[in-house]
């Protein structure tokens, strides 16, 4: 059994980012208002209360550069990992922190008090793993790249899906949609035996890799906020964030 920490504890944040993107190469270092992306998204983790360290996991010399230009910390990693989940292990396994925070290297307009969050559920001593989720449309349920959660009572991940659950047969029953925000928080110890694991069979199905937790028997601690951060998938994504960073 994985026991989970007893707070105070030491939190790192590390932001997996690279080059390589089949959509928007080269995204982590596109330039917005001035500043490349992957700045954004380190000041504003940065801005988190309750965290000690911030470090870049990445595997191109760019963006290490880009990183310590701007005075942060960044971590070389092998070129070879299948996901953002083994890359923030290797730099994990050579660190003392209790509880590693993954935040996506293409979200510029991350909220540290989004971030915050995560940390919540680990108050108890008793969780190893905890995400964020937010309150969607009908429509946006159908889109089958904002994955989906269905979660249990007492707020527990019972499923993630490209598909839109849960299914509304009864159109009087309160809309339950959720969106799954890509933040995740883990204890040190479960991250690494997670990376470890084989890929199973509906994460390959569903190409979703919070789904090797579940099908593993563990459980992880849904914490619900109210906005969806805006991510950068596009350059037109790109476009949009600009205007609202302009805005500001």
């Amino acid at each position: 059994m994985l026991e989970a920490p007893i707070l105070p504890m030491k939190v790192t944040v590390i932001i997996p980012a690279r080059m390589a993107s089949t959509r928007f190469p080269g995204k982590p270092l596109a330039d917005i208002c001035g500043k490349p992306m992957i700045q954004w998204v380190y000041e504003r983790t940065s801005m988190a209360k309750g965290i000690s360290r911030v470090i870049v996991a990445t595997c191109d010399s760019e963006i290490i550069k880009a990183v310590e230009d701007f005075g942060g910390e960044a971590a070389i990693t092998s070129d070879t990992h299948r996901s953002g989940t083994d890359r923030i292990a290797e730099v994990a396994a050579n660190l003392d922190a209790e509880i590693i925070i993954n935040v996506q290297g293409d979200e510029p307009l991350i909220d540290p008090a989004s971030i915050e969050k995560t940390l919540e559920p680990f108050e108890s001593g008793e969780e190893v793993m905890a995400s964020l989720m937010v309150p969607i449309s009908y429509e946006e349920a159908q889109d089958p790249n904002l994955v989906k959660v269905v979660t249990s009572l007492d707020g527990y991940a019972l499923y993630f899906s490209r598909a839109a659950i849960p299914s509304c047969r009864n159109t009087n029953a309160h809309p339950l949609w959720r969106g799954h925000v890509g933040v995740y928080a883990y204890t040190r110890e479960f991250l690494l035996a997670l990376a470890s694991w084989e890929p199973t069979p509906l994460e390959k199905m569903e190409s979703l890799e919070q789904l090797r937790v579940l099908e593993r028997g563990h459980r992880i601690k849904m914490v619900e906020i109210n906005d969806r951060p805006m991510g950068v998938d596009t350059p037109e994504d790109l476009e949009r964030v600009q205007r609202v960073l302009e805005a500001l």
